[in-house]
């Protein structure tokens, strides 16, 4: 996708559901991290998995399920805002059809903290 000129985007139009399936679509892939869409089914979600980016997962549509490293999971809604820090272990896992817009940042051993405090 050529992202040179401003570009405007629905994300609860942009990918659709399979069933029984997650969906993704690639956005945006730089050196420095990637944009995704991904839409999954009820019960869908990806497994635990280490990354080397910082993550950021926005809730479009639906809800679904973060779990972080060993701590309790987080039940998350539409126009939820999860941050996961690069090289923790995590997974997601919808609780009803859901749409998350995924970015992916690598990190600069930088704390979230230093810019605001999100639980």
């Amino acid at each position: 996708m050529d992202l040179k000129l401003p570009k405007v985007f629905n994300l609860n139009t942009m990918i659709n559901y399979n069933a029984e399936s997650v969906v993704s679509r690639t956005i945006l892939r730089e050196k420095a991290g990637t944009i995704t869409m991904f839409a999954f089914d009820k019960n869908e979600g990806l497994p635990e998995h280490v990354v080397p980016f910082d993550a950021y997962l926005y809730i479009v549509e639906g809800k679904l399920t973060a779990t972080v490293k060993n701590r309790p999971a987080i039940l998350c809604g539409e126009r939820d805002f999860v941050y996961v820090p690069a090289n923790i272990p995590h997974e997601v896992k919808a609780g009803s059809k859901c749409k998350m817009f995924l970015i992916m940042i690598r990190s600069q051993d930088k704390s979230f903290n230093e810019m605001g405090k999100i639980a």
